[in-house]
This record gives structure tokens, C-alpha cells and sequence, in this order.
């Protein structure tokens, strides 16, 4: 009987429990009221604007100087360049050598010395350059193979981007002794002693125009220039006075002067440094205008190691009625510092 009973009473609070859920849902779905944001957005209050004040200033810009503080780094205007070269050959024969052959020995030697100053507008260019070359032949004796001192010296101020005022020095002789020989016959010869130190000896000062479009070439056109011709040797002077005269040791010239400068790096282990003077003496004949051309290509096998083919052409009257000509090709060592 009491099991009946709570089980009447479980089911009555089940009915209770849903009647009022639905009654619940009922009453939200009465209470639900659709709105419309459209009118909501009319009460809306906008603020006004920039409401809060605010003070604008024109923008006003200036140039500062801002100090800074240089690094302790020094400029140096000076470039300098030593070459020194070395070049030797040697041959030797036993007295029953089929082919036949005379022994010799030569070496040549090559010191450049050229330096550099600039700061614009001014610039200073000075190059040295001291040849050497002796030779010995087996009943022989020694001979002289190459020898030259030239002495260049070039002051001059930046006019235009290409072109400068210029003033030059520059001197030209040899260190030792020149002889011509002649063959006698039966393996004897004759020496005639035809230069020495100063004999003959050029000083040159040129004052003109230079015109410089790259850094390989240089022109210079020198339109006031005046050379001093040396011959101090008496025995010299003898056989060949270069135009001073038998009874003179100094020779004076004015005239006009070109120089023309090349050198460049043809190939990467390839250089040719090639000079051309030109030479026209005022109040004296053209047949005496002087040419000159010195040549010198360098290939560099390594670092030490090199071949050169050096030539000289003259033309000069005063030294000798036709075109003069000289040529070397040697190998050797080579070394430039920096």
C-alpha cells in the first residue's frame, strides 16, 4: 500500500514539473518584443566635433650643422712606386763544340722611381729611371749594352677638368763610357770612345699647356722651352760636338716641345709605357727638329718573373745624319713595391 503511494505521489510532482515548464515558454514567448534599431540610432547623441580644443603650430624646418667627430685617419697625397729589375744571360762552350760558339755573360738592369702629389687643384709627378746593361764576350771584353739616366720632374695646376698649366724639369745623360767598334779582321777590333757622363748631357725646362682626358695618357704641349746641351768630354767632343761646337761645352736652345705619355695595362699581365718627345728648335733649320720615341712592353709570367721588350727610336741631326734604332728583349726578374 505505501509503495502505491509514493509512486502515485513521483508521478504527480513529474506532471507538476512539466506543466510548468511549458507554461514557462510559454510566457517568454508572450514577453518577447521584436526591436527596431533604426529608432534606436535616432536617440543616439553624437559628440561634437573636436571638442577638445587643440593647438596646431606651423612646422617650420631648418638646416642644422650637427657636429661630428672625425676618425683619426690622416690623408696622404703622395703615391709612391719602386720597380727594380733583373735581368741576366749566360752561355758557355767546350773548345771542341761542333757548332761552334763564344762564351758571354750579360746582365741588364732597370731602377724606376716614380712618385706622385696630389691635391687639387696642384699636382707633382717625379719618376726616375736608371738603365744598365753590360755584355762580355770570350776575346772581347766588355761591352756596354743599354745605358741611360733619365730624370723627369712635372709641377702643374688644374685650369679645366682636362687641361693644366705646367712647368717641367728634366735631364738626360749616361753612366759610362760609349764606344764605336770596328772590326779589323783575324778576331781584333777598334774602340773610338764617342760618350761618357755629360757627353752628351740634355737639361730641359718647359713651361705650357698640359691636356690630361685619362689617367693613362698625358700630353703636354710645352710653348716656352729651353734646352742646354752638355759635352764636357774633350775626346768626345772631338768626334762628335751634338751640335755645341769644338770650342764650346754648353749649347743653348729655345723651342717648342711636345711630350706625349702612355701607359696602360693592355691585358692583365700585359703593360706598355710608351713616351714620344718631339723637339722644334727655334731660328734653326726643320732638318734639326728632333723626334724621339722610348717604348717598353712588360708581360708578367709571375709574380717575380717577367719578359721585356724595350726599343728606342732617334732622329736627330746633331748626333748622327740618319734615324737611330735600338731593341732588347730580355728575361728576368721584376719586382715593384708597393
Amino acid at each position: 500500500m505505501l509503495k502505491t503511494r509514493l509512486a502515485l505521489l513521483l508521478l504527480a510532482s513529474i506532471a507538476c514539473s512539466v506543466s510548468a515548464s511549458a507554461q514557462q515558454t510559454d510566457s517568454l514567448k508572450k514577453d518577447s518584443i521584436k526591436i527596431d534599431t533604426a529608432q534606436i540610432n535616432k536617440l543616439r547623441i553624437n559628440s561634437r566635433p573636436n571638442s577638445i580644443p587643440t593647438r596646431v603650430r606651423s612646422i617650420q624646418l631648418q638646416r642644422e650643422q650637427i657636429p661630428v667627430n672625425l676618425l683619426d685617419y690622416k690623408v696622404n697625397y703622395w703615391k709612391k712606386v719602386i720597380t727594380f729589375g733583373l735581368n741576366f744571360s749566360q752561355s758557355a762552350f767546350t773548345n771542341n763544340y761542333s757548332a761552334g760558339g763564344v762564351n758571354s755573360v750579360a746582365l741588364g738592369t732597370n731602377f724606376i722611381y716614380h712618385t706622385e702629389y696630389n691635391k687639387a687643384p696642384f699636382s707633382y709627378v717625379s719618376e726616375l729611371n736608371l738603365t744598365y746593361g753590360v755584355a762580355k764576350n770570350k776575346g772581347q771584353g766588355k761591352r756596354k749594352t743599354n745605358d741611360r739616366i733619365y730624370f723627369d720632374n712635372k709641377l702643374a695646376s688644374q685650369l679645366s677638368k682636362h687641361w693644366y698649366l705646367f712647368g717641367a724639369l728634366t735631364f738626360e745623360s749616361q753612366f759610362d763610357k760609349g764606344f764605336n767598334y770596328t772590326d779589323l779582321g783575324n778576331g781584333t777590333f777598334s774602340a773610338q770612345q764617342i760618350s761618357n757622363f755629360m757627353a752628351p748631357g740634355y737639361l730641359t725646362e718647359s713651361l705650357g699647356f698640359e691636356y690630361k682626358p685619362a689617367a693613362f695618357f698625358d700630353l703636354r704641349l710645352g710653348t716656352g722651352t729651353a734646352r742646354q746641351t752638355f759635352v764636357l768630354d774633350d775626346s768626345v767632343r772631338k768626334v762628335n760636338d751634338y751640335g755645341v761646337g769644338q770650342n764650346h761645352t754648353v749649347k743653348n736652345d729655345l723651342a717648342f716641345q711636345m711630350v706625349a705619355l702612355f701607359d696602360k695595362d693592355l691585358m692583365k699581365n700585359i703593360h706598355l709605357n710608351a713616351r714620344y718627345a718631339l723637339f722644334i728648335p727655334y731660328g734653326e733649320s726643320p732638318k734639326f727638329i728632333t723626334h724621339r720615341i722610348d717604348a717598353v712592353l712588360s708581360a708578367r709570367v709571375n709574380r717575380l718573373i717577367n719578359v721585356t721588350i724595350n726599343g728606342t727610336m732617334l732622329y736627330d741631326q746633331h748626333t748622327s745624319k740618319d734615324a737611330q734604332a735600338t731593341e732588347g728583349l730580355a728575361l728576368g726578374m721584376l719586382y715593384r713595391f708597393p
